[in-house]
């Protein structure tokens, strides 16, 4: 006679959320990647458009920004208790004197004014 296991259908329980918080974690620390890990909210208005991301466990000193006409990079220094490598590319060219940046709570939010196209015309005088 042979005997097998039975499951019943009320054996499958769903991931609870701190395991879920859990595979996040080992993902985002192992270098995974998830769609977690890419998710930026977005928000723009006439003037601005601002971005905010999760960037966990690291301070300000260890996050370096750089901006190039309509590119954002982010990336964390060496020496950082976890890497990243981010960047994006946005539909406008970037006002680097007007935008800002803040950190607070582990939530870098990036607010990167729009650059007024300001125009290049010469008048000449008619001799």
């Amino acid at each position: 006679m042979i005997f097998a296991p039975v499951m019943s259908r009320n054996a499958f329980v769903s991931p609870r959320a701190a395991d879920l918080a859990l595979q996040r974690f080992l993902q985002e620390t192992l270098g995974a990647s998830s769609p977690v890990q890419q998710q930026v909210q977005v928000s723009r208005d006439d003037k601005s458009t601002t971005l905010s991301l999760d960037v966990p466990g690291l301070a300000r000193e260890q996050l370096k920004i750089s901006l190039e006409g309509a590119v954002i990079k982010l990336e964390s220094v060496e020496g950082a208790p976890r890497q990243l490598k981010r960047a994006w590319e946005l539909d406008h060219e970037i006002d680097a004197a007007a935008s800002k940046a803040k950190l607070e709570n582990g939530v870098l939010t990036l607010t990167l004014a729009k650059l007024e196209p300001q125009s290049k015309a010469v008048a000449l005088s008619i001799e």
